[in-house]
């Protein structure tokens, strides 16, 4: 999808709304405990919840504040064995980690709430657990739900407030009427189970890597090998992802190392922390890439250089990052695979049944949000099957990433039928002729071009 500057503004003031939610938590959680863990762990729920969108219904809500204070409880337990019994604890992380993926069987609801369990395992290793020293053994036990909390109620309040105020788009609810009924999946296990299994693998070799090659820096192996294979869409999408996340993290460790050149006081350090987070947060949407740079570099800043030379320090960092991504990768490849032109043709499948119920006559309550939606799905496993076409057009004949710029095609004059509640009988025969193509690469091309020439 193309970068537009209407993108760039709708993605600036998300980023806006998001940090100024971020902040108001951190200051929270610094008034609370002046230490660094619960002002990191703060951000990083905000960050997390405002991508989940579960504060944007009643019921995400209510999801949230049952889930985020136990993951954030069970995080700070496994950062304490990550401390004193690091098997165990890694263990423990792997099992946890593994869990919120496998969690997506069971469907968009569940799916958003375990996407919140992840990142507050992954705050522990951007900032290893420390025993707190200005707050008591009990403030210390509970602070990790009152963060938590905290981040629901300020996420909610300044993104209720944007979208009151007009500064935001209304959300568009997931419900019976938008969403397309679950398919039963003919992969055996079915795609969530391999995920769980393909990130335990990757999870486990890179701790067992780490610990034994790395013992002072095992996490950035670790964070790597997480980052590659979360959000995994098939194989071809993590090895796209792992070259963004490897070039961006070099990118943004030369950063990181301009400033370390430096003579930077505190403030300033925890200033332009936090703008990278922003400037992550805000570019994310136009590209992961800029999300591994940024977040690098408030990693590296937040870490520190120390040790003999900065430049030591980059190369071990490099180093780490791309064993990470190696990791990530063999396990995507070789641990029950996933073929990205098997998700990508589920997709288009399920984006021409939503269109399929659209336009159909004895359905009452039709319209184009179910269609939008699983485009937006579509597009998100696009940008590696583009990336895929321009290096493979010479020799390869069949692209799957014609097939979304042939299905993206027919968004427009689609939704302008389905408000108009135009229902032409050609129209129809053709979303069926599409679907039926799906079973057969070759034709999915051509369907999809006759189905946008009967839209004319």
């Amino acid at each position: 999808m193309p970068i537009t500057t209407s993108k760039i503004f709708q993605a600036l003031r998300e980023a806006i709304v998001t940090m100024l939610a971020a902040l108001a938590t951190m200051f929270c959680a610094l008034t609370i405990d002046p230490e660094p863990g619960p002002a990191i762990l703060a951000i990083v729920l905000c960050v997390s919840l405002s991508r989940s969108q579960l504060d944007r219904d009643r019921r995400g809500r209510i999801e949230a504040a049952l889930t985020l204070p136990a993951v954030s409880l069970a995080a700070l337990a496994v950062g304490m064995l990550l401390l004193h019994a690091p098997w165990l604890g890694a263990a423990f992380f792997v099992i946890a980690i593994s869990l919120s993926i496998w969690l997506r069987r069971f469907g968009p609801l569940v799916r958003r709430a375990g996407s919140l369990i992840a990142l507050p395992f992954v705050v522990i290793l951007t900032t290893p657990y420390v025993p707190p020293t200005r707050v008591g053994p009990t403030t210390a036990l509970l602070l990790p739900i009152i963060v938590a909390l905290l981040a629901l109620f300020w996420v909610t309040l300044f993104h209720l407030g944007a979208r009151r105020l007009r500064w935001l788009p209304p959300t568009r609810v997931l419900n019976d009427v938008t969403a397309s009924p679950a398919r039963a999946s003919s992969m055996r296990p079915v795609a969530s189970t391999r995920m769980a299994v393909q990130m335990a693998v990757a999870l486990t070799v890179a701790f067992v890597v780490g610990y034994v090659f790395f013992a002072d820096r095992w996490a950035w192996i670790v964070l790597t090998a997480f980052i590659v294979g979360s959000g995994n869409q098939g194989r071809l999408d993590v090895a796209y992802k792992s070259v963004l996340r490897v070039v961006g993290a070099g990118v943004g460790t030369l950063f990181a190392l301009a400033f370390a050149g430096h003579a930077v006081s505190d403030t300033a350090t925890v200033e332009l922390m936090l703008a990278a987070v922003f400037m992550g947060i805000w570019l994310r949407p136009l590209g992961y890439a800029w999300w591994a740079l940024f977040v690098t570099l408030a990693l590296a800043l937040l870490q520190g250089f120390e040790g003999p030379s900065a430049g030591q320090i980059l190369s071990l960092r490099l180093e780490e990052i791309v064993i990470g991504a190696i990791v990530g990768v063999a396990a995507a490849w070789f641990v029950l695979p996933v073929r990205s032109t098997g998700v990508l043709r589920v997709r288009i499948a399920d984006a021409l049944a939503a269109l399929a119920d659209a336009l159909d006559p004895a359905n009452a309550q039709r319209g184009p949000d179910g269609f939008v939606m699983a485009i937006g799905r579509v597009e998100s496993v696009a940008p590696a099957f583009r990336a895929s076409r321009l290096l493979t057009r010479r020799w390869r004949t069949v692209q799957p990433a014609d097939w979304v710029d042939a299905l993206i095609a027919c968004r427009d004059p689609a939704i302008s039928l389905i408000e108009n509640s135009e229902t032409p009988g050609s129209l129809r025969k053709a979303v069926g002729t599409a679907r039926k193509a799906m079973r057969e690469p070759q034709d999915i091309q051509q369907a999809l071009q006759d189905l946008r020439r009967a839209m004319v």
